[in-house]
């Protein structure tokens, strides 16, 4: 099988296909990633064929903070921001872009990232059938009124018919290393995705009586989070707990200033080692951060700042699995008694821990392997 995976945006749309991309690789088939240009080098890394779709300075390259005020995006503005950048701008570079690679590199299937609309344009024209990964934990965030107007634009562009109704962006083969149940039920698109496990993914445990605390904001939003790291440090600073902030590659810690002892500022963890030895994640509410912790078993305390996180944050509260607070106006007393409050609470812990024992109970990857070439008959 010659197996092209697709995404559009930053790396948290790349990392979800990776695990798949390196299990095909390893079970003997032809690999090959086309995305966002800032990220062929990852790509490159990771020893996959690259193809550019987008000019190489990405904004997922930058290197420096925001200095403007944080801004968040709710719920609504997300929805309308989706669509006029993925389902419209995006969706017009990857249509453009994909044929071109789909003829160069011959896949015999294309594997999507869930928010890679484009895609499904490109292959409809070239005759390759698609099949999907999804990264967006609630699916809350395609809202159809919004997003088939701006993609059958693009469709008809290419000399498509409309399609009101979304069809192409739910038939076809669906991959999820989400949580089983975690997806709302009021998603719009309604899909049925084959699970699997990415990761081994493991309950954490801990040794030793004091807690510990692990914070990110991913690796787009904490560049344009404002004064957000330094509330973060300042609340979690407070508390009489290990602290490891997560700031971003290519983003200096010293430029946070001095902080005490138990509190460690680093540009990056590996989240596979640092998720196994904590109580509780502070994070934006990614679906990459929130699913990880969730997969281990963890809590977390939300901030969200736009994109999918509102929407995570939401569902997440449904489960019991979260608690909330709005990032623009969280003081450092505020965040400092939620993560306590999370870091006590037995019976959050404890719903936890059953998604996780949930999570491990999932086929591993090479079973999203065999439903690939299922998929390719």
């Amino acid at each position: 099988m010659r197996l092209l995976c697709t995404f559009v945006g930053g790396l948290g749309h790349l990392a979800p296909l990776l695990p798949v991309a390196r299990a095909a690789r390893d079970a003997g088939h032809e690999v090959a990633i086309a995305g966002s240009g800032g990220l062929v080098p990852r790509i490159e890394e990771e020893g996959f064929a690259a193809y550019a779709t987008s000019e190489t300075s990405h904004h997922g390259a930058a290197t420096s903070r925001d200095p403007a005020p944080l801004a968040v995006m709710g719920a609504r503005a997300s929805e309308v921001e989706f669509a006029q950048n993925f389902a419209s701008r995006g969706a017009r570079r990857m249509a453009g872009a994909i044929p071109a690679v789909i003829e160069d590199f011959g896949p015999d299937l294309v594997l999507r990232d869930e928010t890679d609309l484009g895609t499904t344009v490109a292959a409809e024209l070239t005759g390759v059938p698609v099949a999907t990964h999804l990264v967006l934990a609630s699916g809350l965030l395609v809202r159809p009124e919004l997003v088939a107007p701006e993609l059958d634009a693009v469709r008809l562009e290419h000399g498509l018919d409309a399609d009101a109704g979304l069809s192409r962006l739910t038939s076809g083969l669906v991959l999820s290393d989400a949580p089983p149940g975690f997806r709302s039920p009021h998603a719009p698109l309604r899909l049925e995705p084959t699970h699997y496990r990415s990761s081994a993914a493991v309950r954490s445990h801990r040794t030793g009586s004091r807690p510990r605390v692990y914070a990110t904001l991913g690796t787009i939003f904490n560049k344009t989070s404002g004064d957000l790291f330094e509330r973060l440090l300042d609340g979690l600073g407070a508390l009489d707990a290990d602290v490891v902030v997560s700031i971003g590659r290519g983003l200096d810690p010293a430029d946070l200033g001095a902080q005490p002892p138990h509190v460690r500022v680093v540009p990056f963890v590996p989240q596979s080692e640092v998720l196994p030895g904590v109580d509780v994640v502070v994070s934006h509410g990614g679906s990459g951060s929130l699913v990880a912790a969730l997969a281990h078993g963890l809590p977390s305390v939300l901030l969200p700042l736009g994109a999918d996180q509102p929407h995570n944050a939401v569902r997440a509260a449904e489960l019991g699995l979260a608690s909330t607070l709005d990032a623009a106006d969280a003081t450092p007393e505020a965040i400092a008694a939620h993560v306590g409050t999370v870091l006590r609470d037995d019976a959050m812990r404890a719903r936890c821990a059953a998604v996780a024992d949930d999570v491990r109970a999932l086929p591993d990857v090479t079973a999203a392997v065999a439903a690939l070439e299922d998929a390719v008959g």
